[in-house]
């Protein structure tokens, strides 16, 4: 047990989703006191029960979501059914709690559904982080925010800092950027000590939001074509999930990560092709189907992870040669153990 977390008074708001209750469980691995607060609204089971039935693969987010609750439940972690919409609520529930750390996950984690329904990507996005920062202004030591790579836009150089001009694309990323500058300015007034976090392409176990190598693995294993947006020479950052939640880990026990901003990834970008390499590996026969790239979605590249390196000494394991293929083998378990696509033919 880690005796820097030990005891630590942490809760995680939207903490069911893919990362929340990655975090959570590593917290609680290392004797931290967690507590999640989640409305399981947002790619989460209340979601996913009132979906019309043709959504993709809904029988298998439900077994998924429900397996988080499941390790949530086992880890002795609680889980508080509550609307972070609600101010008057919210700011109750963290009043009795009294964590010493908030991480702010709450949002609508996808960028095509954002510019699809601006209203409600606000309003579970924002309206949520306005609430979470006046419920624990002076309140509070540590306030973390997950925002996204999304809020540079197109990449200007070949490897990205956290100073490059911040120039987003679309709804998502623009509320992206709106909530690290609430974060900033709650600190500017209220001195609430914050740190921001800009992931990417994040891929890993018990994961729903539709990410790219979530979708590549499910349509392989469907018997699917993989559909690349572009030709495929397009690079992303594709970080593993353990990779981000040591580097939360790291965040929460490092007093110098207070009042920074850290890139938070692999630190090399790789060309979709890499991956689709990867996956006829794992799927020799699967057939590939280029198609035109949205045009809201920014050009990406590297996110340079030196200063998160050199400042709380993060160290990311996984690249995708190794990530992948464990993202692989935990779906094949997954169709073992639920009876999910038992036909599909699968190198070993």
């Amino acid at each position: 047990m880690n005796m820097e977390m030990k005891g630590r008074r942490v809760t995680i708001i939207g903490g069911a989703g893919f990362i929340g209750h990655n975090l959570a469980l590593a917290l609680a691995r290392q004797g931290a006191e967690v507590q999640v607060v989640d409305s399981l609204q947002v790619n989460n089971l209340l979601w996913l029960h009132s979906t019309k039935a043709d959504l993709p693969n809904q029988h298998l987010y439900l077994a998924i979501i429900n397996q988080r609750l499941d390790l949530l439940r086992q880890a002795g972690i609680p889980v508080i059914v509550q609307d972070a919409r609600d101010y008057q609520v919210l700011s109750r529930l963290l009043s009795e709690i009294k964590p010493q750390v908030v991480v702010h996950l709450a949002a609508v984690s996808h960028a095509g559904r954002s510019n699809k329904d601006p209203y409600s990507t606000f309003d579970h996005s924002l309206r949520t982080l306005e609430n979470a920062l006046d419920s624990t202004r002076e309140k509070v030591e540590h306030f973390i925010f997950l925002s996204s790579s999304m809020v540079y836009g197109d990449f200007l150089t070949p490897e990205v800092e956290e100073e490059h001009i911040l120039n987003p694309k679309g709804i998502y990323g623009a509320l992206k950027l709106a909530g690290e500058k609430m974060v900033i300015a709650y600190n500017q007034v209220f001195d609430l000590p914050y740190t921001i976090i800009r992931p990417s392409a994040l891929y890993g176990p018990r994961c729903v939001s539709r990410r790219v190598g979530q979708i590549f693995i499910e349509t392989a294993l469907d018997g699917g074509k993989l559909r690349v947006d572009g030709n495929g020479e397009e690079r992303l950052d594709f970080t593993y999930i353990d990779d981000l939640v040591d580097g939360l880990l790291l965040i929460i026990k490092n007093p110098k990560a207070k009042n920074q901003i850290f890139n938070m990834t692999y630190g090399q970008a790789r060309k979709i092709n890499d991956l689709v390499a990867i996956m006829k590996e794992y799927f020799p026969e699967v057939a590939i189907q280029y198609v035109e790239r949205d045009r809201l979605m920014p050009f990406r590249g590297t996110m340079s992870v030196a200063k998160a390196k050199e400042q709380i000494g993060y160290n990311p394991q996984n690249p995708i040669e190794v990530g992948f293929p464990k993202y692989i083998d935990w779906y094949r378990d997954l169709a073992k153990d639920g009876g999910f696509w038992m036909d599909i033919k699968v190198n070993a």
